[in-house]
Formats: C-alpha cells, sequence, structure tokens
C-alpha cells in the first residue's frame, strides 16, 4: 500500500470516528492532513468521505427516520419533530452558503485558527458539562420549537472551522435544558441534512477542479469513515449518558495544544 492510500486510510478512520462526537472531525482532518502533508485539490477528499459518515448514521436511524417521515401525516408529533429539524438546519445553511467562499480559502487555511478553536471548544465543553442546569427535556423528538432554533443557531458557530457541528450543537442544547442522551440524540438527526446539504453544496461549487484521479484513496477513506462513523454512533449515546461530554473537551485541548507546538516548531 502506497504512503498515499495509507495517509487516506487515516484520514477516513479520523473522518468516522470524530464526526458525531464534539471533537471537530474537519478539524482533525485539516491539522492531519497539513501535518502529513496530504493535498486534495478542491478539498476532494474530504468532501467525499464526509458521505461514508452521512450513510452511517442512515444506517443507524434510517428505520427509525422512516418511520417518522411515514407517520408525519397523521401524527402531529412526527410533524412537530420534522419540522423542528428542518428549522435547525436553516441557520447553517443561509450563513454556510452565504460565507462559502471565505469559509474554504481563509478559515480552511488557517491552521493555528483551527488549532485554537479546538482548545477554545474544549474549555466550553468542560465547563457546560460541569455546571449544566437540571434537564428539561429528556426526549430529542419533543423539543420545542424554540429549542429546536436555539440549537440550530448555535450550530453557525461550527462553520468555522475546529469548533464541531456536533460539539456546538450539543453545547446548546444542554445549555437550554436538554439531556445529555437527548442533545447527542437530537445532533445526529440534525447532522444528516446538514452533512447531506454540505456534501451536496460542496460538490457543485468545486465541480470544476474536482480531482477524481485518485478513486483509490478516495474510496479506501470512503468505507473507513463509515464504518468507524457507525460504531461510534452506536456507542456515544451511552456513553454521554453515563460519563458526559468532559473527555472529549480534555481531548480537544491536548489536540489543539499539540497542533500549536508543532506549528510554532515550523512543521
Amino acid at each position: 500500500m502506497s504512503d498515499t492510500m495509507l495517509a487516506a486510510a487515516f484520514l477516513g478512520l479520523i473522518e468516522g470516528l470524530t464526526e458525531f462526537i464534539p471533537v471537530s472531525s474537519t478539524g482533525h482532518l485539516l491539522l492531519v492532513g497539513h501535518f502529513l502533508g496530504f493535498d486534495s485539490p478542491g478539498n476532494t477528499f474530504e468532501v467525499v468521505i464526509q458521505l461514508g459518515a452521512v450513510l452511517a448514521i442512515l444506517t443507524v436511524y434510517g428505520a427509525r427516520l422512516w418511520k417518522v417521515v411515514t407517520d408525519a401525516p397523521r401524527d402531529p408529533r412526527a410533524r412537530r419533530f420534522l419540522f423542528g429539524i428542518l428549522l435547525a438546519f436553516l441557520p447553517a445553511a443561509a450563513v454556510g452558503v452565504l460565507a462559502h467562499g471565505y469559509i474554504k480559502t481563509v478559515l480552511f487555511e488557517s491552521p493555528g485558527l483551527i488549532a485554537v478553536m479546538l482548545i477554545i471548544g474544549g474549555i466550553v465543553l468542560i465547563f457546560v458539562d460541569r455546571s449544566v442546569p437540571e434537564p428539561r427535556y429528556e426526549d430529542a423528538m419533543r423539543l420545542p420549537m424554540v429549542v429546536a432554533l436555539g440549537i440550530g443557531l448555535f450550530q453557525v458557530l461550527s462553520l468555522v472551522p475546529g469548533t464541531s457541528r456536533s460539539g456546538a450543537t450539543i453545547v446548546g442544547a444542554l445549555l437550554m435544558g436538554v439531556s445529555k442522551r437527548a442533545a447527542a440524540e437530537f445532533s445526529f438527526f440534525l447532522s444528516m441534512p446538514t452533512m447531506a446539504g454540505a456534501f451536496s453544496y460542496d460538490l457543485w461549487k468545486s465541480r470544476d477542479i474536482l480531482d477524481l484521479s485518485a478513486m483509490g484513496d478516495i474510496a479506501i477513506g470512503f468505507a473507513l469513515a463509515f464504518l468507524s462513523a457507525v460504531l461510534i454512533v452506536k456507542w456515544l449515546l451511552n456513553f454521554v449518558s453515563r460519563h458526559g461530554y468532559a473527555l472529549f473537551g480534555w481531548w480537544r485541548i491536548a489536540v489543539g495544544s499539540v497542533a500549536l507546538l508543532l506549528l510554532w516548531a515550523g512543521f
């Protein structure tokens, strides 16, 4: 196996392991890619392997989501849940479209910013995990519309790489009284339209510069992203119910600090 394929496999594994936990998969991918010297014109590799994580969440939650969709015409609770997900999706979608060029050409090319955001996000996550108010909402499918919208507004913060989509939505949910398990579960559901939309839009905007010559590398990264994401999704809910999110905060601080040291050393 070539060095490039090994790097692709490693990056795919990172994508799947970090996409649904609050540590910023994009931040990890960009930093590791920077230090490995992994170059993907138009971010083709990073764009396509995200689809593996999207399919992973559909594999785990597909049956439940299909039931909600088919029940929606006759079940007000199902309709309210779907509307809540749509409402939470819209803020980041709108800002992401308007600021796409700046995000991709400036923020994604700033490893120092990514490392700093990992550290700041880790500190925030630890603080919120320890001081979170007593939960008022235990069911991810019964959140009030104002709570769903609030989570969606927090998701806008994740457009800065290193912040973490799941981290921003989980922190927002916890601050608004959602239980730790329900916060993670709502974040899972919200990830479906968010990641699918981001994947489709990125693919369209990059269509003229996509490099599909390295399909072998992309296939390896895609497969490992899918398999590792399936395992993480099944494991995460039980973990956070028992232990909370502080561990992920400390991980963020460690990764961000190491990255800053390496950047300071000239790597």
